[in-house]
This record gives structure tokens, C-alpha cells and sequence, in this order.
């Protein structure tokens, strides 16, 4: 199985960027891996809702019917680093044509996002920018695969 990582606008920091790119390359020693930045919103508006609503019609043309989309949500369920490990093993043998994990944008999804997906995970209790959340899902997912591996990169 494919997994896929779709997060809404450009990353701004080249830190995070340099950052996201490690672990992109890591990832894809391990499993079929795609990381992908969908352009944010094009109105010319402060308005929220009109913001995730153009972004939703975005999201929803990328995802497939076979697709298991994953919101990256703070209401989402919380995993520690084995559990996660664990989720995703199983998550991989099932026969889905991708698992992607979504990362919306600052204002977050619409009902039709929330409707549509299979799953919501949060990082942590904290909250941090889309962007820093990037890499720590990409770090995660890493560490995850490290876990299954048995390999020495997670610290038991």
C-alpha cells in the first residue's frame, strides 16, 4: 500500500523544509511514499469559511474512493509512538490504494472533510502550526517504521 501525505500550502521555513525532506528520503527505504503540498486557498478573502470550503473542493478531487484518509485533527485520537507503530502495521495490511494522512490548513476542515474521512489522529494535547506538524507527522511515521523494523532509531 501507498502512503501518501497531503498537507494545504507552501511551507514558509526552511528549516522545517530541510527537516521534511530527511525524513521523506528516510520514509522511502521503508514503503511506497509520497509526500505532496496542495496550494492553499486563492481568494482574496479573511473569511474562514470560504477559505476551507475552496480548500475541501481541493482535497476531496485528490482523494480516491478506496483512499483511507487520515485527518490529522487535535480531537483525534492520540497514539505514543508504539501505538502509532502499531495502527499503521495494521493499517498497511489492509488493501486499501493509498493511506494518506492530511494536514489542513490554518483553519482547519469542513464538515465534507470530516464526513469523508476514515480516521482522525492528533499528534498531542498541544497545538501546533500546520506547518511544524508536517514534520513531526513525517518524523513520526519514521519512527513508526523504525519500530516495526526492530531497528535501533526509537529508544525503549
Amino acid at each position: 500500500m501507498k502512503v501518501e501525505v497531503l498537507a494545504i500550502g507552501k511551507t514558509s521555513e526552511p528549516y522545517l523544509e530541510a527537516g521534511i525532506a530527511i525524513f521523506e528520503k528516510r520514509l522511502k527505504n521503508y514503503l511506497p511514499f509520497a509526500w505532496s503540498v496542495l496550494p492553499g486557498a486563492r481568494l482574496k478573502t479573511a473569511d474562514a469559511k470560504l477559505l476551507k470550503q475552496e480548500e475541501a473542493k481541493l482535497i476531496l478531487s485528490k482523494i480516491g474512493p478506496d483512499d483511507f484518509l487520515v485527518l490529522l485533527d487535535e480531537r483525534g485520537q492520540l497514539f505514543n509512538s508504539i501505538e502509532l507503530a502499531n495502527w499503521l502495521e495494521h493499517r498497511l495490511t489492509v488493501s486499501n490504494r493509498r493511506l494518506v494522512f492530511l494536514i489542513g490548513g490554518a483553519f482547519g476542515f469542513t464538515a465534507e472533510v470530516y464526513a469523508r474521512a476514515n480516521a482522525q489522529i492528533s499528534l498531542s494535547r498541544l497545538t501546533f502550526s500546520h506547518q511544524m506538524a508536517r514534520l513531526f507527522l513525517l518524523e513520526q511515521l519514521y519512527r513508526a517504521m523504525t519500530i516495526l523494523r526492530n531497528e535501533p532509531y526509537h529508544n525503549q
